[in-house]
């Protein structure tokens, strides 16, 4: 993905405006709030500009990078959204950067007379007219062309001037360094962010897209001060909730997972990725950087709820001329976004959506999905067959298959770690057929980037089985146990080798009194009054050796490195230094992990990551090889280590351990231990 084309298309769309504080002049301050539903309460759906403003494809844009936008063309695509998406809860229509030209006396934002030639207050009514919400960019910092020599006025601030709310340094912010950072210790800096905010709010604007924003967009690192905007974030959250109206506020791009806590109590959602757009022929393509989103969003999963979703950005199906995607990639990109209960904003010309593509936008059960809130996580990303799962409040089990991979593969989810007993229904949705009396398994052979997309409901079962039992860290003796809970259950149950080792009220817990250097199978059961669910499925594993666990430096003279790779300072990383700069043709492999036995055993990788995540496989003496998902911090910190781990068979005696992905780059690695 180009930051580089990214970031002159939006320089190029748009006079950067005065994007850091948010909230205009309002009416007069009554007594009692009217009081308005909760803001996204679910996942929205609806349509975004910036695809169609992004994309080369013949004809989209006949003037130049980003010309697309225009009242008409606006217009036109909301007509045929009320046509064909309404009736199906599509409902905002977003328009992207590009509609503004610099800002009024007081510094906020004007609309592009030549693009917006009635102004956004008689577009937005328009789009009102049919039923739909009318949706905005900004970006945040102090657009350096409102700033005019620090003698702007703020709006219905006496005294507050641009001076007053930025630093004496003028430094520098957002993701493109193209805004002057806002010092909030000046109480005129909030003043500046109501008065955007309350203009938005009398334009009739629905939902706010404020972009650039960090820790994010691969900056705002620790040492990097100048592009830590959380007190943007809260400056405009105050703002959207003072401005007398209604208004979603999200935030953009590639946000930090690291505040995700601010995120989630100072807006209504965050994307957790880069531009899903290809900046190319066509919108986008598998590679780039569609693909990318089912190993970012994994840390993700548990912050989206009620009032705040992550954002995995644009669901280009609709056209497949125009998408740049086989239909199996159509169908795995729409499956996903569903159950992850991502926003649902299409970036398509809706003037000509093909059969296939409304087919997919408009799938009632597929929809109910995403809408019901319930995010999936996958049960497994140590292969590029992937299954992922979430447990509906109904007793049935949302289950998707993936084939990540360039060929095709058969996909299988095993019931016993999916928490499913008994015989159950299975409903493959895409296909709208119904199997009874299903046990053991969900199983397809899948094309290369594939997808099924089942609903699975058990009979009646008094307490389900725990699902996904993942140990998550291991000593000589004792191993941490997590599983997902039970429905029904008040307790559970945990066994090693058969025999009850351990209750607890929690799906969790450390299991001690293990002997080292020992194989242990560990199974979980629910409990519920006396009654009890079917064992899990087991997981089983290696305790470490006497002496153990056993760190291997990555950097340790026993490595070997090939092609870029090489050892670089790292002052928080053991030992001082690392091995960066793999990915490619660069590989490190770490020799002479020893251990007693063959078996399988817990494997923690230490690294640094200061992408959204990256991943590489991990080769086992030259044979088998296993995927790894590092979570990255995504503001550009690579001195700040993380941990990971994976199962991971091992042959009695020395072992060689390599890391590599030949499609990228990769964290850079501290240590491994076993």
């Amino acid at each position: 993905m180009s930051l580089r084309r990214h970031t002159a298309l939006v320089l190029a769309a748009i006079a950067l405006v005065s994007t850091a504080a948010a909230t205009a002049p309002a009416d007069a301050v009554q007594d009692q709030k009217p009081v308005h539903p909760q803001i996204a309460a679910k996942p929205y759906m609806g349509w975004s500009s910036w695809s169609l403003q992004s994309t080369n494809y013949p004809g989209v844009n006949p003037d130049g990078p980003g010309s697309f936008i225009s009242e008409k063309n606006i217009l036109t695509q909301a007509n045929a959204l009320a046509t064909k998406l309404k009736p199906y809860g599509y409902e905002y229509i977003n328009i992207d950067a590009g509609w503004q030209d610099g800002g009024d006396e007081y510094g906020r934002p004007v609309a592009n007379l030549k693009r917006f030639p009635r102004g956004m207050k008689a577009v937005g009514d328009d789009i009102h007219k049919l039923g739909l919400k009318f949706g905005i960019y900004t970006v945040v910092g102090l657009g350096m062309d409102v700033y005019r020599d620090g003698n702007t006025p703020i709006y219905d601030a006496p005294g507050c001037f641009t001076r007053d709310i930025v630093y004496p340094d003028l430094r520098k912010t957002n993701g493109w360094d193209a805004a002057y950072k806002i010092n909030y210790a000046s109480p005129c800096a909030q003043k500046y962010a109501d008065s955007i905010a309350r203009l938005f709010a009398s334009w009739g604007v629905d939902f706010i897209k404020m972009d650039g924003v960090g820790p994010g967009s691969w900056k705002g690192a620790p040492d990097d001060p100048n592009h830590n905007n959380t007190e943007d974030v809260e400056a405009w959250w105050r703002a959207v909730q003072n401005a007398g109206r209604p208004m979603m506020y999200t935030l953009s791009w590639s946000l930090s997972h690291r505040y995700a806590d601010v995120w989630k109590q100072n807006s209504n959602g965050w994307r957790i990725d880069t531009d899903v757009e290809c900046y190319c022929d066509t919108i986008v393509k598998w590679d780039s950087s569609v693909k990318q989103r089912w190993w970012d969003v994994a840390q993700w999963i548990d912050d989206a709820g009620p009032g705040h979703w992550n954002n995995l950005d644009a669901v280009n199906v609709g056209v497949g001329a125009m998408d740049g995607l086989t239909d199996a990639e159509r169908q795995s990109y729409m499956t996903f976004w569903a159950i992850n209960s991502a926003p649902l904003f299409a970036g398509d010309d809706l003037t000509k959506l093909d059969a296939y593509g409304l087919k997919l936008l408009t799938n009632r059960e597929v929809i109910a999905i995403n809408q019901s809130g319930n995010p999936a996580r996958p049960l497994n990303q140590d292969q590029l067959q992937q299954v992922w799962y979430a447990q509906n409040a109904d007793g049935s089990t949302t289950v998707a298959l993936f084939n990540l991979a360039d060929s095709p593969a058969t996909v299988t989810g095993r019931f016993d770690q999916l928490g499913i007993g008994g015989k159950a229904t299975v409903r493959d949705i895409w296909a709208d057929t119904n199997t009874r009396n299903v046990s053991g398994q969900v199983s397809a052979a899948l094309p290369a980037h594939g997808s099924k997309l089942y609903k699975i409901t058990p009979g009646n079962v008094p307490v389900s089985i725990p699902a996904d039992l993942t140990a998550t860290d291991v000593s000589r003796t004792s191993v941490s146990l997590n599983w997902r809970p039970s429905a029904g259950a008040t307790s559970y149950r945990v066994f090693a080798n058969g025999k009850q080792v351990a209750t607890s009220t929690k799906p969790g817990t450390v299991v001690g009194g293990l002997q080292p250097q020992t194989q242990y199978t560990f199974t979980v059961q629910g409990v519920k009054y006396g009654r009890t669910s079917d064992v899990s499925a087991g997981i089983t594993l290696y305790t470490s050796k006497s002496g153990g666990p056993v760190r291997y430096e990555a950097e340790a003279p026993t490595s070997t490195l090939t092609g870029d790779a090489g050892v670089s300072g790292c002052t928080l990383c053991s030992g001082g230094s690392k091995i960066g700069n793999i990915g490619y043709g660069a590989t490190v492999t770490v020799n002479d992990i020893t251990v007693p036995a063959t078996g399988t055993y817990l494997v923690k990788i230490a690294y640094t990551d200061g992408d959204t995540s990256r991943q590489s496989m991990l080769t086992v003496n030259g044979t088998d090889s296993y995927w790894v998902n590092y979570h990255g911090l995504g503001d550009n910190d690579w001195g700040t280590p993380q941990t990971t781990y994976l199962p991971m068979k091992l042959t009695a005696g020395a072992n060689s351990i390599k890391v590599s992905n030949p499609n990228g780059y990769i964290a850079d690695i501290d240590w491994i231990t076993v």
